[in-house]
């Protein structure tokens, strides 16, 4: 049977073929859309964590001598705080203290020696920072108008360096010129007092290590964190120095009450600040103690509220306490003990005064310097005489410190400064 198909039919059938052959084109089209491979995506750029790691080296003070090479960097992996070595910048004499820059564009170090000049100083260093490397470069080396420097920091500012300088018994000011490099001083001071015992009467018992009393060994110097005031610890005449430093000059000037007094032979070494400045947790090397104190930030002056010891009620013999910390949240403080080779762990209270809560194996022998890394998940310690680095993972909740078992041989190591590179 023929069946007649009119114009209109004929006009819509078309219609219908010409749309259902523009979707099978575009089907197709689709398809091979589909089918285009896509490039994968560039990885995109991770920062890193570095650690400087200082020390001791052949060439120090008498008596300090050590196996260090200089100033070791490393890459530290974030999840599980192992250290891999990078680079070691070896020109450089026992770089025993090191500190950054706020921006991390430049590094700061002394050598603990008494011979960069002929009048018998220390020195610091300073270093531009490769910020997306961790490479040093040496800027220049100045004199720290003192022999065997134990401490510098950078001045809140950004505008000076302060350095102690231990056997010399005074501190000095260096300007930082605008590359970063360091001038000469602009102020020089020599505490003197009345000569102090070697040993405080409130030592643990058992005690025989003694701190030198010969005469001012300055052992700390940093600014308040609103950059009013500058503090020192003078270990040797055992007392806390206060000044303003005028910015313009670069001479520091005595605070109304200029300096306050310890307890005899108890060696204060170094101090933390909390970040209201109000609050200042001062460790003492001879008698292993924390002294809690009240800061004024509007006149400098002191008020001790509470002495705490960094060893339990247990323990008996020799310590030297080194090293202090204030975790980022300020829910708790760390101090290291030589000798008796242990971490105390002290939880922060609503008063601010410290209970403490923990007494931690080092893991190795003599350590020193404490320092969080950038993200505060893990605990260095610079162990001197193990030659090696130790690790601690921290519980932010608790305060807790879990041995990571991770061992990082450097030399005589006391002093760390860390930094995340930039992408």
């Amino acid at each position: 049977m023929i069946t007649k198909l009119s114009r209109r039919g004929f006009a819509l059938g078309a219609l219908s073929l010409a749309g259902a052959g523009e979707a099978i084109a575009q089907t197709q089209s689709d398809s091979a859309v589909a089918a285009t491979p896509v490039p994968p995506q560039p990885p995109k750029p991770v920062s890193k964590t570095i650690c400087f790691v200082g020390g001791y080296t052949k060439h120090g003070p008498p008596g300090s001598t050590g196996n260090g090479e200089g100033i070791a960097v490393f890459e530290m992996a974030r999840d599980t705080g192992v250290l891999t070595p990078i680079s070691t910048f070896t020109d450089i004499a026992s770089p025993s203290f090191i500190t950054m820059s706020k921006d991390h564009r430049f590094l700061y170090a002394l050598s603990e020696i008494s011979d960069f000049n002929k009048d018998g100083d220390g020195s610091v260093t300073a270093f531009a920072v490769d910020r997306k490397t961790g490479s040093l470069k040496k800027l220049n080396a100045v004199s720290s108008k003192g022999a065997v420097p134990a401490h510098l920091s950078v001045h809140h500012s950004g505008r000076y360096v302060l350095v102690a300088n231990y056997m010399g018994g005074c501190v000095a000011v260096l300007p930082i010129k605008s590359d970063g490099s360091l001038g000469e001083a602009t102020d020089v001071v020599h505490n003197t007092g009345p000569r102090q015992p070697e040993r405080a009467a409130d030592n643990p018992q058992g005690n025989f290590a003694i701190s030198d009393h010969s005469g001012s060994h300055p052992h700390m110097i940093a600014s308040d964190p609103s950059g009013k005031f500058v503090l020192a610890d003078d270990a040797g005449l055992d007392r806390v120095y206060v000044w303003t430093l005028n910015l313009t000059t670069g001479k520091l000037q005595p605070a109304q009450t200029p300096y306050y007094d310890m307890t005899p032979g108890s060696a204060p070494r170094h101090f933390q600040f909390t970040r209201s400045g109000k609050i200042l947790y001062n460790l003492c090397e001879q008698d292993s103690k924390v002294v809690v104190s009240a800061f004024d930030s509007a006149t400098g002056a002191i008020s001790n509220l509470q002495t705490v010891s960094t060893v339990t009620s247990h323990f008996h013999g020799s310590t030297l306490a080194a090293e202090i910390l204030i975790s980022a949240d300020g829910k708790y403080v760390y101090a290291s003990n030589r000798l008796g080779d242990s971490l105390a762990v002290f939880k922060i209270g609503e008063d601010n005064t410290l209970t403490l809560q923990d007494e931690v194996w080092m893991h190795a022998d003599y350590g020193r310097a404490l320092m969080f890394d950038p993200s505060g998940a893990f605990l260095f310690c610079a162990n001197q005489r193990s030659d090696a680095v130790t690790s601690f993972k921290v519980d932010k909740e608790t305060g807790e410190l879990a041995f990571t078992q991770n061992f990082t041989p450097v030399g005589s190591p006391t002093t760390f400064a860390f930094m995340d590179t930039e992408v």
